[in-house]
């Protein structure tokens, strides 16, 4: 099905829009993991942001696409342009958190004393580098926070956005449970007929039962 519509949309750009669609489709492909492989897609995302198709990746790990597409996973990430790091505890990516954030440069002095028949002091001052974040800060991340790259600029530790806030969120099934969205009513093909609607009724019984056998023949 995702083959289908990732050749479906460039086709169609390529075909009638002379290289990039009218319109942006975005894929929000969410639980990632649990969909299933898709075929070729480290080359699908190279190719389709070119055509006005993005997709967003979302997983709870970053090992999750690793376990699927091997070494493509790699390719996969190369060609996102943004990532966000909403939390978690899974070690190669909180490894890979702190390898993004970069390292910051502090100053580091020690100081000694000896004692003997002479007392003597020592310090020794030296610029170091540490992790902005480690892994451990990463993990204990306030659950607020949450840490975005956009290729060009560096990381940045933000506020999550308030859902309640949204001037939409009245349209959620979250605010009220009438807004839930019924599969089963919208994959129901039944008419209903309200006592107030306005029918034409056909009568389309077959009085000649000869006439009947013929065309059921």
């Amino acid at each position: 099905m995702y083959t289908q519509l990732f050749n479906l949309l460039c086709d169609k750009a390529d075909d009638k829009y002379g290289g990039r669609l009218p319109v942006h489709v975005r894929f929000i492909l969410d639980e990632f993991s649990n969909i299933g492989q898709i075929p070729k897609f480290e080359k699908l995302i190279a190719t389709i942001r070119s055509r006005e198709i993005s997709a967003s990746i979302i997983l709870q790990a970053q090992s999750q696409l690793k376990a699927l597409y091997k070494d493509n996973a790699d390719t996969i990430v190369g060609n996102c342009d943004t990532t966000l790091f909403l939390g978690g505890k899974e070690k190669s990516t909180l490894k890979e958190m702190s390898e993004i954030l970069g390292k910051e440069t502090i100053d580091l002095y020690n100081t000694g004393e000896s004692r003997g028949k002479e007392t003597s002091h020592s310090l020794n001052y030296q610029k170091v580098g540490k992790e902005l974040m480690s892994m451990d800060e990463i993990s204990v991340m306030d659950g607020g926070k949450c840490i975005l790259q956009l290729r060009g600029v560096r990381p940045f530790l933000s506020n999550k956005y308030d859902l309640l806030k949204h001037p939409k969120y009245y349209l959620t099934s979250d605010a009220d449970e009438r807004n839930t969205f019924n599969i089963e009513k919208y994959l129901s093909h039944k008419l209903k007929v309200k006592p107030t609607d306005t029918v034409e009724v056909y009568d389309c019984t077959i009085e000649d039962t000869n006439e009947a056998a013929d065309e059921i023949q």
